[in-house]
């Protein structure tokens, strides 16, 4: 049997940490979403900025991946993964945002500007942003980095751009189909 990668052993590798915060419209209205990435440092999102090959990366920091579990939130602090294991990772990890969507008036409903790529509403859609701690000076990134949205009952749509992988922006909208999350 052939190994696929032999530098790297096969095991769980954290992708990303992804939080939820319930608003006090409850499940009803937007949640705010955070994504710290793993794998990809803040720089990555600068000019010139690159995205490390997952075995370079994995390589470098397989000592402080073994101790990282694997947890979910429904709280966005920061404070919960600054403090563990996360902190002692000498690279600033890219952290992700959702937009905050705006009350739309005539629909009665939150709205998003997917141009035209999302037809229904529902509390998974969502566009992720880099945020302001990735020093985007004062405010953050309006270069949408990931979007998903349903079209039709049953039916979702996603774009991601690079930094971030088609597994990992994956992973991140199967996360917002957890009911556990939209519950307080």
């Amino acid at each position: 049997m052939k190994q696929v990668s032999p530098r790297v052993p096969s095991g769980n590798y954290p992708v990303a940490h992804i939080s939820y915060e319930v608003n006090i419209l409850g499940t009803r209205g937007p949640r705010r979403m955070q994504c710290v990435m793993d794998a990809i440092p803040s720089s990555a999102i600068e000019p010139g900025g690159v995205v490390p090959v997952q075995t370079d990366f994995l390589q470098g920091n397989l000592d402080s991946f073994l101790f990282i579990p694997f947890f979910r939130s429904k709280s966005t602090s920061m404070d919960s993964f600054q403090s563990g294991p996360l902190s002692t990772l000498k690279v600033k990890m890219l952290v992700l945002k959702n937009k905050t969507p705006r009350w739309h008036e005539q629909l009665q409903c939150w709205c998003l500007n997917f141009k035209g790529r999302v037809s229904v509403a529902s509390v998974k859609n969502f566009q992720l942003v880099a945020s302001v701690e990735n020093g985007a000076g004062g405010q953050e990134h309006e270069n949408v980095i990931l979007q998903f949205g349903k079209v039709a009952k049953d039916v979702f749509t996603m774009d991601y751009q690079y930094p971030i992988s088609a597994f990992q922006a994956f992973a991140i909208c199967l996360s917002s189909f957890d009911t556990r999350s939209a519950c307080e």
